[in-house]
């Protein structure tokens, strides 16, 4: 009898619990209906209430109407009573049970303003605070300190409370910063501890958050400590801000080094003044577009390795057709080298325009040049990284062939006396052609680095002639140390410049610098040394 009595008791326990989940679900249904009702009036004040009512039940399916609701894909219907998200196959499906739709007739979107885009984010971040997966945890907590939301700090305190990643918990604890930063009721301690949360961000987010509570806190503690951090993170800022401009400076030596390092080897052995040079290097940043115009998808990562041994032979090609063609009968007439050479330049200009147009050609970066990381507040570009990189290997190659090759030796002796090297036997004509396609070649190179940081034009090669010149010049006419030296020194100049007194006057005044620097040194900072050169 007794076993009878417990199988009742346990069969009436379970049909009462069976019944509490019934009522349970249709309630969470009713909930959930209520809330997609406020979809269909189509109003701001309701679209927001109907966002944080789904932020705060946390249905099944209130990640994918919110996240249709941001992209513009949440459609009412008032007539049905109905909400749908429309998928990317045109198709629309119930926003409440998923189910596909048969008739999308009547269907219109739900607008979204901008304010409902940041709860839209705050509401997402809430959803996921309590997501297995750290990553999302973390991008939860970043929408959180993005949308400075109120309604989300419960959350955010009790996802601290049991998080066990390190990286969430700095992160949910700078969300929470922030939020208190902005509310008019945090206590004195709250705002203390936003302070100190904030301090060790120590961006530009984290200097104006710090001070707003400055500003609306009445403690004169929080107000001191709030004086304190403020006067820390901006002069955090000021070193990891010179720190950047040093960056930017050295990518740009570097492609001031590319492209004056060809111009130094041919204004130094030849003593011509190539106004075609920067040409060579729009050739090269087109044969790069070509290289990845004609290279399947499956190779694309693979695009600069084609390029730059196909930018190196055709500027080379190039500058041997110039050569052999036009300046060798001009090596004593260096005014009409400078007017010849300008005009090849217009030429290869308008032929290049008349094959490809005249309109910028976009060249992708490969993947492992794309993105960039942070070092603290300095953020290091990977395109700019590798850049430096092919600078740097350019240079020691270039090194390794004059100093270890025949061709280097001789071109070497060329350049510091051109008759007795020619009385030794070296033939000088043939050390200026391979001079002039060896200086070429490198341009062609430089014009691969710049077609990854810059759109590539016919014009391309114009707005680095000029600094080429002012760097060969500056550094010793033929040298390569000094070449190099004098693209850092003006490349970091430059850079430093730029934000103090703007982009052209720093320039002027790099200009003029250079000059008063020419007047007592007219022959660079190493110049080159020999009978010839010195006579």
């Amino acid at each position: 009898m007794l076993p009878a009595v417990r199988l009742s008791a346990l069969a009436f326990a379970l049909a009462v619990l069976a019944l509490v989940s019934g009522f349970a679900g249709a309630a969470r249904a009713d909930s959930l209906d209520d809330t997609l009702a406020l979809f269909l009036t189509d109003k701001f004040p309701d679209t927001q209430k109907a966002i944080g009512q789904l932020a705060e039940q946390a249905p099944p399916r209130a990640a994918a109407i919110l996240e249709a609701l941001g992209d513009n894909r949440l459609m009412a219907d008032p007539a049905s009573h109905v909400v749908a998200i429309r998928a990317t196959d045109g198709g629309l499906v119930d926003a409440r049970t998923g189910e596909p739709l048969a008739s999308p007739d009547g269907f219109r979107k739900v607008r979204v303003s901008n304010a409902l885009r940041v709860a839209i984010d705050s509401a997402l971040g809430t959803l996921t605070l309590a997501s297995p997966d750290p990553d999302k945890r973390l991008a939860a907590a970043a929408a959180a300190f993005k949308s400075r939301d109120a309604k989300a700090l419960p959350a955010l305190k009790s996802q601290l409370a049991r998080e066990s990643d390190r990286r969430v918990a700095d992160a949910i604890n700078l969300a929470v910063a922030a939020i208190l930063a902005e509310s008019e009721s945090a206590t004195s301690a709250d705002r203390l501890s936003a302070i100190e949360a904030l301090k060790a961000r120590g961006d530009r987010d984290a200097e104006s958050l710090i001070a707003a509570i400055g500003e609306k806190a009445a403690d004169p503690d929080v107000k001191a400590a709030a004086q304190s951090a403020l006067t820390n993170v901006r002069t955090r800022l000021m070193l990891w801000g010179a720190a950047q401009d040093l960056w930017y400076g050295l990518s740009a030596s570097s492609v001031l080094l590319l492209a004056a390092i060809g111009l130094a080897i041919t204004f130094g052995v030849m003593g011509v003044i190539n106004m075609a040079h920067g040409e060579m290097v729009m050739l090269g940043a087109y044969a790069t577009y070509v290289v990845q115009l004609l290279l399947p998808p499956s190779l694309q990562s693979w695009s600069l390795a084609f390029a730059i041994p196909l930018a190196f032979v055709v500027a080379a090609a190039v500058g041997v057709l110039i050569e052999r063609l036009i300046i060798r009968y001009l090596y004593t007439r260096p005014l009409e080298t400078l007017l010849a050479t300008w005009g090849v330049s217009l030429i290869l200009q308008q032929t290049v325009r008349s094959t490809f147009g005249a309109a910028n050609r976009q060249v992708s970066n490969p993947p492992f040049m794309s993105g960039a990381f942070h070092v603290g507040g300095l953020e290091i570009t990977l395109n700019r990284m590798w850049i430096i990189a092919l600078a740097i290997v350019v240079f020691v190659g270039l090194q390794f062939v004059l100093r270890a090759t025949r061709f280097g030796l001789q071109m070497r002796a060329v350049t510091q006396n051109r008759r007795m090297a020619a009385a030794m036997g070296v033939s000088t004509a043939r050390v200026d052609m391979l001079a002039f396609a060896l200086g070429s070649g490198v341009a062609g190179i430089a014009g691969v680095a710049l077609s990854q940081i810059d759109n590539v034009s016919p014009n391309l090669g114009q707005g680095y002639i000029i600094d080429s010149f002012m760097v060969v010049v500056f550094g010793g006419v033929g040298n390569l140390w000094g070449t190099a030296l004098g693209a850092l020194m003006i490349g970091v100049a430059g850079k430093i410049l730029e934000p103090l007194i703007g982009a052209v006057q720093g320039q002027i005044v790099l200009l003029v610098v250079i000059i008063l620097f020419i007047q007592k040194r007219p022959r660079g900072m190493f110049a080159l040394k020999g009978r010839a050169v010195e006579a």
